[in-house]
């Protein structure tokens, strides 16, 4: 009796653990190569990234040839790919893919901001369930010159496995819950980019502007009708130039560092314009020594502090995010 019992207990064990065998998803090893990265649109919220990826795995179902499914992309150009069997049965899928990535840039800190690029594949027919993605970690997995106008942050590409769940059961009348889960490949990709260049051609008329309406403390107070017409040419020629640095960047509702600059500005400015009233009611009480010492004070006060918090705030742009 105790040996039968003991035979139907190990009869039992054994059942469910190849029960729980058999539902054992297959392993997916990825690999990724980057050969480059380009046409970054900030205008768009996109870019284009064109990479080898591997796969080698032993179910042929899989056909990831076919049911290869890159989230986020608007396009997916397979212009490559190839079929072999390794000596262990496995297959091992080799394609390269130019793929068209929709993305969210942070544009507070433009243009010192760093980007995190994303790109991930799943398999759209066989949920996690059946396949698990292993990352393959051997080698370098992108090319020294993935950009040109940008550079990959170091030690900032990483490579992730994960299961990604979403709220829904496709219309498969099999799943009782809305939920489904797939398992999931990522990579992500810090870059940075030499901005000082594009800092310069950017906001050199915001800065010009500024020094024009810096001029007009040293303009003579017979002259306080030029005085007060440069000022205010140089208070639109900043808008001008905030419209044109606007029109490169997607619509955003948080104050970036655009805006901060041109507010700073634009702010100076109509401090110059008031002082130019005062040293003007000066002028027609005949003050004429109370009126030069006060350009000169205020002139080279303006100046200096306009300087301290346009470089805080250019410092803090570039130096405050993480890598």
């Amino acid at each position: 009796m105790k040996k039968l019992l003991f035979f139907l207990s190990l009869f039992i064990f054994h059942s469910a653990f190849a029960k729980e065998e058999k539902h054992a998803p297959d392993t997916v090893t990825v690999g990724v190569y980057v050969n480059s990265i380009h046409d970054i649109d900030f205008k768009d919220k996109q870019y284009t990234i064109s990479l080898w990826l591997w796969l080698k795995y032993k179910n042929p179902d899989f056909d990831f040839s076919r049911y290869l499914e890159v989230p986020m992309a608007k396009t997916v150009d397979k212009s490559f790919y190839t079929v072999d069997t390794l000596d262990d049965g496995r297959i091992y899928m080799l394609m390269k893919l130019e793929c068209v990535m929709k993305d969210s840039w942070k544009i507070q800190n433009f243009p010192f901001d760093r980007q995190k690029l994303r790109f991930s594949i799943e398999n759209s027919q066989y949920d996690s369930g059946d396949l698990v993605f292993v990352e393959d970690t051997v080698g370098k997995h992108y090319s020294k010159w993935t950009s040109t106008d940008w550079m990959v942050i170091p030690d900032s590409f990483n490579i992730t496995t994960g299961i990604k769940k979403y709220e829904t059961n496709f219309g498969d009348p099999a799943l009782k819950m809305p939920h489904s889960e797939f398992s999931s490949y990522r990579v992500q990709i810090g870059i940075e980019r030499d901005s000082w260049w594009l800092f310069l051609k950017l906001f050199m008329g915001m800065y010009v502007s500024f020094l024009l309406s810096f001029l007009c403390f040293f303009i003579h107070r017979d002259s306080i009708d030029a005085r007060f017409n440069l000022s205010v040419g140089s208070l639109f020629a900043v808008i001008g130039n905030k419209y044109v640095v606007d029109a490169s960047l997607p619509e955003s509702t948080s104050y970036t560092l655009v805006d901060t600059l041109h507010g700073l500005t634009l702010c100076f400015i109509f401090v110059a314009v008031a002082c130019s009233v005062y040293a003007l009611k000066l002028s027609k009480a005949n003050k004429l020594d109370e009126i030069r010492r006060f350009d000169k004070r205020a002139a080279w006060m303006l100046f200096l502090v306009y300087v301290l918090l346009s470089a805080w705030f250019i410092f803090h742009a570039q130096y405050s995010q993480p890598k």
